[in-house]
């Protein structure tokens, strides 16, 4: 694996931190690296929704991924309170 070096302003380098501290992750790099891989799989789950929506088939979408909508859902429903 490569690294990269990433730099945050005081506030956001706290809030990673934190963060990470909270959700149970040994560093903050792999708290990051639990982001990036979320926002990969939301990118992907968006696209074949899409390409799902445009042939007016749903069957490429599977139980999983409608259960990972309803979380998105959720997500962003909680955030708007």
């Amino acid at each position: 694996m490569t690294s990269m070096n990433v730099s945050l302003p005081d506030s956001l380098r706290e809030f990673a931190e934190n963060e990470a501290r909270s959700g149970g992750f040994s560093s903050v790099s792999e708290y990051l690296l639990e982001l990036v891989r979320r926002a990969m799989s939301e990118k992907d789950l968006a696209a074949r929704l899409q390409a799902a929506l445009a042939s007016r088939d749903a069957g490429e979408l599977g139980p999983a991924d409608f259960d990972r909508l309803r979380q998105l859902a959720r997500g962003a429903a909680a955030k708007q309170k």
